[in-house]
C-alpha cells in the first residue's frame, strides 16, 4: 500500500525542512537582544514609587492611592498585582485619573529610565499664610 512517501522521503525535501527547523527555532532568540522601548503617554509622569499597604502608594515619598481597577505594568508589559510590590520601590512612569487617583503604571526597564521624563510637579507660584516661617529668616519648607 503505497501512500506516496517516496516524495517526503527525497533529500531535498529533508534539506529543507531542517532549513525550516533551524530557521523556526532561532526566530524567539533574535528578539530576545534588547528591550523595547515603549510609547508612554504624554501626560504620564516619572516617580519612584512603593506600595505602602494596596491601595496606599507613595510617589517619590508622598502619599498617594491607586484607583479601583488601576492597572501596573510591569517590564515586560505583563500585569502585575500591587500586593507583590509591597515594600518595593521601583522607578515608574505613571497616570493619574480625573479624580487624582493613580490608574495607570508603567515598571521601567534601563532603555526606558534613560528616557528623560517630567517629574511630579513640586513648585508652586503660591504660598498659603499657614506655610510661611514665623521666622522670615528661617528657610520656607519644601513641599
Amino acid at each position: 500500500m503505497n501512500r506516496c512517501l517516496a516524495a517526503f522521503l527525497t533529500p531535498a525535501f529533508r534539506m529543507r525542512m531542517l532549513v525550516a527547523t533551524l530557521v523556526l527555532s532561532a526566530a524567539p532568540w533574535a528578539g530576545a537582544q534588547t528591550q523595547p522601548v515603549r510609547n508612554f503617554p504624554d501626560s504620564a509622569l516619572r516617580a519612584k514609587m512603593v506600595v505602602v499597604q494596596p491601595p496606599e502608594i507613595t510617589l517619590n515619598g508622598e502619599p498617594a492611592r491607586l484607583s479601583p481597577g488601576s492597572r501596573i505594568r510591569s517590564q515586560n508589559n505583563t500585569l502585575v498585582l500591587s500586593g507583590t510590590l509591597v515594600g518595593k520601590e521601583v522607578l515608574v512612569n505613571y497616570v493619574r485619573d480625573s479624580l487624582g487617583l493613580v490608574h495607570e503604571v508603567w515598571m521601567l526597564n534601563p532603555a526606558e529610565a534613560a528616557e528623560k521624563r517630567a517629574g511630579a510637579v513640586t513648585e508652586r507660584n503660591f504660598r498659603f499664610s499657614s506655610e510661611t516661617p514665623a521666622n522670615p529668616d528661617a528657610p520656607a519648607r519644601a513641599n
